[in-house]
């Protein structure tokens, strides 16, 4: 079991040292020539017609004067988002509005109008961000786009939350953050496996040449992480890192709503390529071994040994996810390291039953 214990310690260094050090000590690149790009944002809603009122303003007031327009895909919703987009139309006139009043019976969740809205955009970058999104700056747009220079096609952005009381705002943004941790982490060791539909762009071109969601339309979710999952490489992808770029979410407000949506978003899990997928694994699996075995070493052998190994780790741990929290603006975090730490082992349990659970065939 000590053995066993110094391996997956060792897994987990592995992890820490090769991949998620490069967020820690991320420092983006300087430009010669910061190139502005026309753009088209793309925003999917359904009954959205809160977070449209709350959160499109912040879309269209972006400080970006090079050409660029705001498509919203009204997809079949009852609500008043039809009468709020027009209202808003009225003074934004670089708002776009594409009405779907038929659903695509073929085609589960939100690929559909979101595939409805790239082939009405006129430019050829994409930003995808969802109605329950707000830009963090009005620089948003700008830094985003930045990315795409020297053959860059995908360019992964941040989705964060909104900080609020309680444990449960701090338990979905250190997920967020983690899950982040790791997706920047692999991009930027050449290995990008997915990017969240929150805050993504990629290029109109890349998503014809690959047929769109074509190879995936039969799952319901993957609309963001699948599709990266295929179509990004070590030389076409990028990550943007910059407290400006990132955007706000508010948060689920009950258990039962988040775990919802989780379990609906590591459901597309076992459709990655399986070199990401031994790459997770692995990582998961020396997660969830890490205390018990640590426990178990302690109690049948020197427990010295045990103890030396435990704290490389946790130091190793605590340096890097200060600096990486400090990145994504998570600081605030940092001072429940140690309990996030054992969370993460109750939280892989309480989601274990995702990777093969069927899922619901709805978007919103």
């Amino acid at each position: 079991m000590f053995y066993a214990f110094v391996l997956v310690t060792a897994i987990q260094l592995f992890y820490y040292l090769y991949f998620f050090r490069r967020v820690a000590n991320y420092n983006p690149q300087d430009k010669d020539n910061s190139q502005q790009h026309p753009v088209s944002v793309i925003i999917c809603a359904r009954d959205e017609d809160k977070n449209i009122a709350r959160n499109l303003p912040g879309v269209l007031v972006q400080s970006y004067s090079t050409t660029h327009e705001i498509i919203v895909v009204n997809d079949n919703s009852v609500d008043n988002t039809k009468y709020i987009l027009g209202d808003l139309q009225k003074t934004f006139k670089k708002l776009q509005i594409v009405d779907l009043r038929q659903e695509a019976k073929m085609i589960a969740g939100k690929k559909f109008p979101l595939s409805v809205g790239i082939k009405e955009a006129k430019h050829e970058i994409v930003l995808l961000t969802d109605a329950d999104c707000v830009p963090a700056s009005e620089n948003w747009l700008y830094k985003m786009q930045n990315a795409f220079s020297n053959g860059t096609e995908v360019a992964l952005g941040y989705g964060a939350y909104q900080k609020m009381p309680g444990f449960l705002n701090k338990a979905i943004r250190f997920e967020t953050f983690h899950t982040a941790l790791q997706y920047f982490s692999y991009a930027l060791a050449g290995k990008p496996y997915m990017g969240v539909g929150r805050n993504l762009a990629y290029r109109r071109d890349l998503f014809f040449r690959n047929k769109g969601f074509s190879a995936i339309n039969h799952i319901p979710s993957g609309d963001d992480d699948l599709f990266i999952n295929r179509v990004a490489t070590r030389h076409n992808t990028s990550v943007v890192i910059d407290p400006d770029a990132f955007t706000l979410s508010r948060p689920k407000q009950t258990w039962k709503d988040w775990m919802k949506q989780k379990n609906r978003h590591y459901s597309t899990g076992k459709f990655y390529k399986a070199s990401h997928q031994f790459l997770l694994g692995l990582y998961t699996a020396s997660f969830f071994f890490f205390y018990p075995l640590f426990i178990i070493s302690m109690i049948f052998f020197d427990w010295r040994w045990p103890l030396i190994a435990f704290a490389a780790r946790l130091i190793t741990q605590g340096i890097i996810w200060k600096k990486a929290m400090k990145k994504l603006d998570e600081e605030d975090l940092f001072k429940w390291f140690f309990f996030w730490d054992i969370w993460m082992f109750v939280y892989y349990i309480i989601f274990a039953a995702a990777l093969w659970k069927k899922p619901k065939k709805t978007w919103n």
